[in-house]
């Protein structure tokens, strides 16, 4: 009989995605000396911190735009982690790749009354906010283009075995990884994610007025933010971004680009303003925010697969980072690879 081949080595942790979380759990366990690998399927960094470089037929000559999340807040030192964060946040401003942006946003109530909302302070990225996932990316093996089809016990990442794998994104995506032994297939098995597509913009000059930030659009049906693009990346650029509303997102997800004409005459109504956009780009987000997160920081079993990201607490840039960085240094102090 011919002697069965030899298992092959388990020298990695395997990070399966490299948004803020994923990036950071691969940071927590490189500082360790873990050895760690991250594999994202797409073609950069960042997952939901996404500010693609919209094409120059677009009208903003490549300039980055912030589609996903719209900016971040820095918890109080009675948070876990939240030292670790505001340090890296200071960090950031000290080599201006993040500024304090603002702690007042406009809110229009459900009755269509606008007011001044004060809140914690908001931050955000003059290269966009990708630029910060990149930033901590530096030095760490990210292979990027590189879709994952299956976790399986072992553990091993499409069969390829692995010291533990992460799991770094969204609940219904993990799901569709993980096969069924595996505790984390019933903990992210069922979870209901909200949809928003984001649509980007770009007018001719800047025609709304100069105290908006951003906004929360309460109690409407079709838009629940907006946000100045340019205010909030410092170089005053004519460029606002719309969220739908979960609602107007579900009924448009094979076809993002029908809800422009929507967002459009939304905007415009809601700023009231006097012309269209020279331009507009959309970009649609299935799996946006939880609908019920989880309770605890993320998810690790006995079998070292685990599950990361900003479904695990308030989501918020701020946990996707904490979620990341917890697990990497529990599974540091757990792994011999």
């Amino acid at each position: 009989m011919a002697a069965s081949p030899e298992p092959a080595p388990r020298t990695d942790v395997v990070v399966v995605g490299a948004g803020i979380s994923g990036i950071a759990c691969a940071r927590a366990l490189t500082d360790a000396g873990v050895p760690v690998r991250v594999l994202e399927r797409a073609r950069h960094v960042g997952g939901r911190l996404a500010s693609p470089e919209l094409p120059r037929g677009e009208g903003v000559d490549g300039r980055p735009v912030d589609l996903g999340a719209a900016y971040f807040t820095v918890s109080g030192s009675d948070q876990p982690a939240a030292d670790g964060f505001a340090a890296l946040a200071d960090d950031w401003k000290r080599r201006g790749l993040a500024v304090p942006w603002t702690d007042t946003l406009s809110a229009r109530d459900a009755d269509g009354t606008w007011e001044a909302k004060p809140g914690p302070q908001r931050w955000s990225a003059p290269g966009g906010l990708r630029s910060l996932v990149a930033d901590l990316a530096e030095g760490l093996r990210v292979e990027t283009g590189r879709t994952v089809t299956a976790v399986t016990p072992g553990p091993a990442v499409d069969g390829d075995a692995a010291c533990a794998v992460v799991l770094a994104m969204p609940d219904p995506q993990a799901a569709r990884l993980v096969s069924a032994p595996l505790r984390a297939a019933r903990v992210v098995a069922d979870q209901q994610w909200e949809p928003v597509i984001s649509v980007a913009l770009g007018y001719d000059e800047r025609c709304w007025s100069g105290d908006l930030t951003a906004a929360f659009v309460n109690g409407h049906p079709d838009l629940s933010l907006i946000a100045d693009d340019g205010a909030r990346r410092g170089d005053l650029a004519p460029v606002l971004v719309a969220h739908t509303t979960g609602e107007l997102a579900r009924r448009h997800l094979d076809d993002p680009d029908a809800v422009v004409p929507t967002v459009v005459d939304a905007v415009g109504t809601l700023l009231e303003l006097d012309r269209g956009p020279a331009w507009t780009h959309a970009h649609r987000w299935t799996f946006a925010s939880p609908a019920h997160p989880h309770d605890e920081p993320y998810h690790l079993d006995d079998d070292l697969v685990a599950v990361v990201g900003d479904g695990w607490g308030s989501p918020k840039v701020e946990t996707a980072w904490r979620s990341g960085t917890l697990l990497g240094r529990a599974l540091a102090a757990r792994v011999r690879c």
